[in-house]
């Protein structure tokens, strides 16, 4: 996500230049001193790499081991795709404008960028969403889940989330309707050339923000509280039935995970978002510096996630072994069975 508006980055550093010398309207530029710099791109860069092979780690079983293609596992390719994009289209750029200051890739790319950049933060919540819904399903109505939940339904959640998110977002951005009301203002104190951001009024501010995180951050809250009392029940309902318990036991652990998903990307992107918020009503004067740092910190969000399959799911560990050995390449290895009973 583009934070509202960026000014006074000069007041990071010591020296001021321009970002286009000769041009007139050009931005100010920060410069880092050479070894902060060579560290930033170590790091950041470090981040993007990590972020594209732990998701593709992710991607990868679950598209060619037949036992791993369930409706939740399709929502999760679906999110891993989002953090996988979000590293090879949005974290180089991002780096290289956080570490120059400065952006040197045109205007058209700039509204690609900034709409990709929203459109796969979007795309991340709503996929958490609909991952919110089938655990419901799974855990509070079994005996529904299976007709409730299918591969078809999950598709169309699939085309809700990605067509929604992209027709929704590019349209603001290349239309610029977040500027409505505001055009003179941007024009006259923010609008630069080497500068790119999505700068948003008051009410595009707000509104979007509370459509598109706080409702669905309320909305999957209450639905993982449900959740857990309803496994509390269940789990003194069915001690004495012992694969009814073991079917419970491994939706509960299923929800357990993708609950510690959720509430990794809340607790990542919460403060950026709630900074965001707010500065369009103190005058746009968050710091630069506490905008690109917050926004990195929602970033590290889709490096996280893998570690945390890593961490919860043994057909995670056992497909990331059978991929490194090379065991993916020979015949039929597609149907391997990473674990013994339904996830």
């Amino acid at each position: 996500m583009e934070r509202g508006i960026s000014l006074s980055k000069a007041d990071i550093v010591e020296n001021i230049f321009l970002c286009f010398e000769s041009v007139n309207g050009s931005c100010k530029r920060s410069i880092f001193p050479p070894t902060i710099r060579v560290l930033l791109y170590l790091l950041l860069g470090s981040m993007s790499v990590l972020t594209v092979c732990g998701n593709l780690l992710v991607i990868i079983p679950i598209i060619h081991f037949k036992q791993l293609h369930t409706p939740t596992n399709y929502l999760i390719l679906s999110l891993a795709v989002s953090d996988l994009l979000l590293g090879v289209l949005v974290l180089p750029p991002r780096m290289v404008y956080s570490v120059e200051s400065c952006w040197y890739f045109g205007d058209l790319f700039c509204k690609i960028y900034t709409s990709t950049d929203v459109m796969l933060s979007n795309t991340s919540i709503l996929n958490l969403c609909f991952i919110s819904i089938d655990r419901y399903y799974a855990v509070c109505h079994p005996l529904l889940y299976r007709t409730k939940i299918t591969v078809h339904v999950v598709l169309i959640m699939m085309l809700v989330i990605w067509t929604g998110s992209a027709i929704v977002v590019f349209g603001i951005v290349f239309l610029e309707l977040s500027t409505w009301g505001m055009e003179d203002f941007y024009s006259n104190n923010v609008a630069c050339e080497g500068e790119c951001i999505f700068f948003q009024n008051k009410a595009s501010s707000t509104a979007s923000l509370v459509l598109s995180f706080y409702i669905p951050g309320v909305g999957m809250l209450s639905i993982y509280l449900k959740i857990f009392l309803v496994a509390q029940r269940q789990a003194r309902s069915i001690q004495g039935t012992t694969n009814q318990n073991s079917v419970g036991k491994s939706q509960r652990k299923a929800t357990k995970t993708l609950a510690i998903i959720m509430g990794v990307f809340l607790s990542f992107w919460t403060p950026f978002f709630v900074i965001n918020s707010i500065d369009p009503f103190i005058s746009y004067s968050t710091p630069p510096v506490l905008f690109e740092t917050l926004i990195w910190i929602g970033y590290l969000n889709s490096a996280i996630n893998p570690m945390v399959y890593a961490f919860f799911y043994s057909w995670f560990r056992r497909a990331f072994r059978i991929i490194i050995s090379g065991q993916i390449f020979q015949p039929d290895s597609s149907e391997i069975q990473l674990f013994s009973e339904v996830q």
